[in-house]
Order: structure tokens, then sequence, then C-alpha cells
């Protein structure tokens, strides 16, 4: 009997051949031919999963995505399970800020074949839909969080600027972290710092 291909599968390992490269040499000038030759499969085979390097691309940020979003919910959940009950908006905000970070290796990949795709999207209206619309999403769901901790009181006292207007800052604040430890004008221990020292200024206090 042939055997069966499991095509999931084949297509994480061709993205993660992708992760690879962008994480030591950008995605600049990279083929699929590149793509083929670091997954140890023909062109041709490749070509079966995605046609073209923009595919690839957009496949690959996703499951970026997906497994950052799977890491940010086990930290949440372990702070649930250490609390036995749902962990308060701060906690939450912070873990999902942390876990924009590139504080290991895994997410340090993650941040350079975001920056590598981002770099591509600024020119390419189709890639640069797929790159933002997740963005105010986001937002909104910080948002949420600063509002229930307001309703709480755990916001620091004249803390008056608008949640969505707040959850903004911290993106970008967060991409601005990303960027200078990527490029080495910190550690990532002095952005957590620096994230942390900021969170101090909204909420009301340490804790959380």
């Amino acid at each position: 009997m042939p055997k069966k291909v499991d095509h999931e599968a084949r297509r994480l390992e061709i993205a993660e051949a992708l992760w690879r490269i962008a994480s030591t040499r950008g995605l600049d000038g990279v083929s699929l031919r590149d793509v083929a030759a670091e997954a140890d499969i023909s062109l041709g085979r490749l070509q079966h999963y995605f046609r073209t390097k923009d595919e690839m691309l957009v496949f690959a940020l996703r499951h970026i995505n997906t497994l950052a979003d799977r890491r940010i919910r086990g930290r949440v959940g372990a702070i649930a399970a250490r609390l036995g009950q749902e962990p308060p908006p701060r906690a939450v905000l912070r873990e999902c800020l942390v876990g924009m970070l590139p504080l290991d290796g895994k997410s340090r990949v993650g941040a350079l074949v975001g920056a590598a795709y981002f770099a591509r999207a600024v020119h390419d209206e189709r890639l640069r839909g797929e790159a933002v619309e997740g963005i105010p999403r986001l937002a909104e769901f910080f948002a949420g969080l600063l509002r229930s901790a307001g309703e709480r009181g755990e916001l620091a006292a004249g803390r008056s600027l608008d949640p969505y207007t707040e959850a903004m800052l911290l993106i970008s604040l967060v991409d601005g972290l990303t960027a200078y430890t990527l490029l080495g004008v910190q550690t990532g221990e002095e952005a957590l710092e620096r994230l942390d020292a900021h969170l101090e200024r909204i909420f009301a206090g340490g804790g959380g």
C-alpha cells in the first residue's frame, strides 16, 4: 500500500525550514528553491504545497501566531491554576505582552520571521492586509482588559486615557521593545523590565 502523507505536517516542516532561513539571514532574495533545499525536498514537491513565496509566508506567519497564542494561553492557564480562579486583568494583559517579546529561542525566531514578513508587507497590498487584520482585534481585547481593571478599581489614580488608545500604545511599545531587542540595543531582561515599568504607571500598585 502507498504510504499515506500527512499534508499538514509537511506544510509545517516547510514553514519551519522557512523560519530557520529567516532567523539566520532574513528573507530578502530567498526563493522557493532555497526553502526546498533547507527542507530537503524537491522544488516541485514544495510547490505542491505552496505555489508562491507569499503563500508560504502567510502560512508560516499564521502558524507562528497560532503557536504564540497557545503559549500565552498556557501561561495564563498556569496563573489561573495557581490562584484557583480567573487571573486579574493585569496578569492576563502582562502575560499576553510578555508572550509577544523575543525572550527565548522560539519567540525570537517568531519575531524575526514577523519582521521579515512585515518588511515585505509594507510594499505588498495583499500581504499588508493579512498583516494588519489582527491588530484591531488584539487592541480591543487589551482594551477590554483595561476596562475591566478600571471597573475593579485597579488602574492608577488619574489614569483617564481611552482604553483602546492605551491598548494601541501597549502594542506599539512591545513592537518597539521587540525591535530593539532583536537589534541588540537591549537584552530581553531589560525589555521585560521596561514593560513592567510601564505597566506600573497604568495600574495601581504592584501585584497582579
